[in-house]
């Protein structure tokens, strides 16, 4: 059985897919788009399958469950081949990780369908928005990396999953990462902007420390905001004196 039904139309599909971009689900709102389908579904199987890493979806900043159209045709997959195929979730799941690095997988076993590509709009937005953490494979997509490198990566400190996923951070550090590799740069050789980012940190720290002390719930907010422009000032004085030296060179 296909994600998608056949016999619905583009049109009405382009629809549904901006109402939910517009409007994420939460876990109710999902039960209630699959059940028709899969009545047997329930919000304890969704959680399973979040657990086991076959989905992740958005986080808000309350920690709530949101569920874009994209997590949702991706339930509907693993429902079906789960259901039709009797497809054990480790073969399922290594079929969706191959799909999340860009890499075009063959057939599942009895002729199960192949995946829509994973990595889409609505996981690249809401990782912009840092309310989503996005797996391994779904990193590797995003960034080009080789889980080779996403390993060096974490050795060396430049990148910290977090119960095995990867923040916006994460992804910024490693498609750079990955575009100074063809420029013959290591990830060992990155290491100084690890200690460099942690001196940095020590110094907004140091100048915020007060307000974070004070015991008014807005403080620490204050604090992170006053240490947002710090930070911002020390990122322009950093590519200024860099710009400068790089200057020099065609001289």
């Amino acid at each position: 059985m296909p994600i998608f039904d056949a016999a619905r139309s583009p049109r009405l599909e382009a629809h549904r897919h901006e109402t939910f971009r517009q409007a994420a689900l939460n876990i109710g709102e999902v039960l209630s788009e699959l059940k028709d389908e899969f009545p047997r579904v329930t919000a304890s199987k969704i959680r399973f399958l979040e657990d086991k890493g076959l989905i992740i979806p958005q986080r808000t900043s309350a920690g709530y469950r949101k569920y874009s159209a994209s997590d949702v045709s991706r339930l509907r997959f693993i429902l079906s081949v789960q259901r039709d195929q009797y497809l054990p979730l480790k073969v399922i799941k290594d079929h969706l990780d191959s799909v999340d690095r860009g890499e075009a997988p063959a057939a599942l076993p009895g002729g199960a369908p192949v995946a829509p590509q994973a990595v889409n709009d609505d996981m690249a937005e809401a990782v912009e928005r840092k309310t989503r953490s996005v797996s391994l494979a779904e990193l590797q997509g995003l960034t080009g990396a080789s889980e080779e490198l996403v390993g060096e990566l974490i050795k060396f400190g430049l990148i910290e999953p977090v119960a095995g996923l990867f923040d916006a951070n994460s992804i910024k550090v490693t498609r750079s990462a990955v575009q100074l590799a063809g420029h013959g740069v290591e990830p060992r050789h990155l290491r100084q902007f690890r200690t460099a980012a942690d001196r940095e940190f020590s110094l907004i720290e140091s100048i915020v420390g007060n307000e974070l002390k004070k015991p008014e719930v807005s403080a620490r907010a204050r604090a992170a905001e006053e240490a947002q422009e710090i930070s911002r000032q020390c990122l322009e004085i950093h590519e200024a004196l860099v710009q400068r030296a790089i200057s020099q060179l065609d001289r």
